[in-house]
């Protein structure tokens, strides 16, 4: 076979770190002190302007993913940057929602413990494996940003009783999935260690 027909080696395609989808992804990092400075501003228009801030924040996390997954955007910075853009978008809302006394402080820490528990935890048994995000875990943050949302809503005064009671419900299904999905997690962790000793021992 002459070195013209041998087949074509294929050439690793580089990635470049400052991508579409990790400049959304910074963007929202961006977005988060923004976001901040207008819930702490007096006139209702700027929790009007925060709750644009945040629905915009999130729906970049969205997009980023897509962009990265279609067009092979994906990078070890990405992989990094964008767990940490959405636990600061959504740290800082429910801790300025608890400041503000919208919600339980015991609320914002359970779910932040979990949050920022769960991202040590993977690092702390990355030599072991990869721990997956689950189908709860997606959902666990689906119900985070529409519970946050629900509570950035400004409601006039005539809003009638039940209403008010919406976004506690959303929060209550929110924390419960969150936590539920957590300890998931630990076990998850706790097998994949047990493995990886006993493969080591065989």
């Amino acid at each position: 076979m002459s070195p013209q027909d041998s087949p074509a080696t294929p050439v690793p395609r580089h990635v470049p770190v400052w991508n579409i989808a990790n400049i959304l992804t910074m963007s929202r990092l961006v977005m988060v002190p923004l976001f901040v400075v207008f819930m702490f501003l007096e006139p209702p228009a700027w929790r009007l302007a925060a709750l644009g801030v945040f629905v915009l924040a999130a729906v970049t996390d969205r997009i980023d993913g897509e962009l990265a997954r279609r067009r092979n955007l994906v990078t070890d910075f990405g992989k990094v940057a964008d767990p940490i853009a959405d636990k600061a978008l959504t740290g800082a809302a429910l801790v300025v929602l608890s400041l503000l006394g919208d919600l339980w402080w015991w609320v914002t820490i359970a779910i932040l413990v979990r949050e920022w528990g769960i991202t040590l935890l993977r690092f702390a048994v990355i030599r072991y494996g990869v721990i997956p995000a689950s189908r709860g875990g997606k959902l666990k943050t689906v119900l985070q940003i529409v519970a946050i949302t629900a509570y950035l809503i400004p409601l006039p005064a005539w809003t009638p009783v039940p209403l008010l009671y919406v976004p506690h419900l959303l929060m209550g299904a929110a924390l419960v999935v969150t936590v539920s999905t957590g300890v998931d997690y630990v076990v998850q962790a706790l097998r994949l260690r047990r493995k990886a000793r006993r493969d080591a021992e065989n």
